[in-house]
């Protein structure tokens, strides 16, 4: 979206440094401005993290002086946008971001989420059901329709072994268990299978990965285009988040080990296109019954339902139309 809104408007593009956002970004060709990180797992380093990046955006956004922010629910842009009277559009999928919910929310003037998601699930937090607008797609639809820089091509190449691809989950956010559920099932998995590969986050997370598993698992310290990886994967195992999603509507036969439970991951596992799985020996289980299958049922589903997706943005367009009048 951002590189389309360039094509007709002066855009600033900031991002907090954040390694999965500035390795992507340079992939993807797409210059960033980063503004202050990610204060951690701890309240404290949380909240004084947060109130560095609002004083710092203040006054890049005072000089660009721009005529409407547009952000993924971030409390900085909410509250850098309410001050300095800028409007402010937002996208979610995520309500169980409950912390983020109550600090955005109620400042901003409209809101942009997919259909699955019925309206009160953010009404609750302080926004009128008329400034919440509806779009026919899953966000990791427009992410998974995206086509990929000549960079990742280059890298898929390298490894053309069929592997379990696993994505562990988010540890740092508000609303995150801190139970690490991936590692029992990485345990298990590694009993019964070889050439499993580990998608880390954090450079914690990693660290930890290597000190637990060693060379039993590969684990991805750079970060990847993860549509580069598509070819290469018999089946992924995420925590229900975004890339559960994209590899799910990509055909991709895909377990959820469902770490922050949230309404599309819930919404996919009703349409039979992912496996929601939170015990170790079953999801072992579901391996085996998946790498025993064709699966042409499930990539014949996903091309279908991914097909049925709209494109959000020309209702981003329109609804910056309405704001600005």
């Amino acid at each position: 979206m951002i590189k389309r809104l360039k094509k007709n408007h002066t855009v600033l593009c900031t991002s907090r440094d954040y390694k999965q956002v500035t390795d992507l970004a340079k992939i993807r060709d797409l210059k960033m401005i980063m503004v202050g990180k990610h204060g951690g797992a701890k309240r404290h380093a949380k909240l004084n993290a947060s109130l560095r990046r609002a004083k710092t955006l203040s006054i890049k956004i005072k000089e660009f002086s721009p005529d409407i922010t547009i952000s993924f629910c971030s409390p900085e842009a909410a509250r850098v946008s309410y001050g300095l009277g800028i409007n402010h559009i937002c996208f979610s999928d995520s309500p169980h971001a409950t912390a983020v919910m109550r600090l955005v929310i109620p400042l901003v003037q409209k809101l942009l989420i997919p259909w699955v998601i019925p309206k009160k699930e953010f009404t609750k937090f302080g926004i009128d059901s008329k400034d919440i607008i509806s779009y026919k797609a899953i966000d990791a639809a427009i992410i998974a329709k995206r086509k990929i820089s000549k960079n990742s091509k280059k890298m898929s190449k390298k490894n053309k072994k069929k592997i379990i691809l696993i994505r562990v989950e988010e540890e740092y956010a508000s609303y995150s268990t801190k139970k690490r559920p991936a590692i029992p099932i990485i345990k298990e998995i590694i009993k019964n299978f070889s050439d499993v590969v580990v998608m880390g986050r954090y450079d914690s997370q990693i660290k930890h990965l290597d000190q637990t598993f060693g060379k039993k698992i590969k684990v991805l310290s750079k970060v990847i285009d993860s549509k580069t990886l598509l070819e290469n994967t018999s089946i992924f195992i995420g925590s229900g988040g975004t890339m559960t999603s994209e590899f799910a509507l990509l055909g991709i036969p895909t377990i959820s080990y469902n770490a922050v439970p949230n309404i599309i991951e819930t919404y996919l596992v009703k349409k039979k296109l992912v496996i929601r799985e939170t015990n170790p020996k079953r999801v072992v289980m579901s391996i085996r019954k998946i790498l025993g299958s064709s699966n042409l049922e499930i990539k014949k589903k996903s091309k279908k339902m991914l097909n049925s997706m709209e494109d959000p943005y020309p209702i981003l367009v329109k609804t910056m139309r309405s704001v600005l009048k």
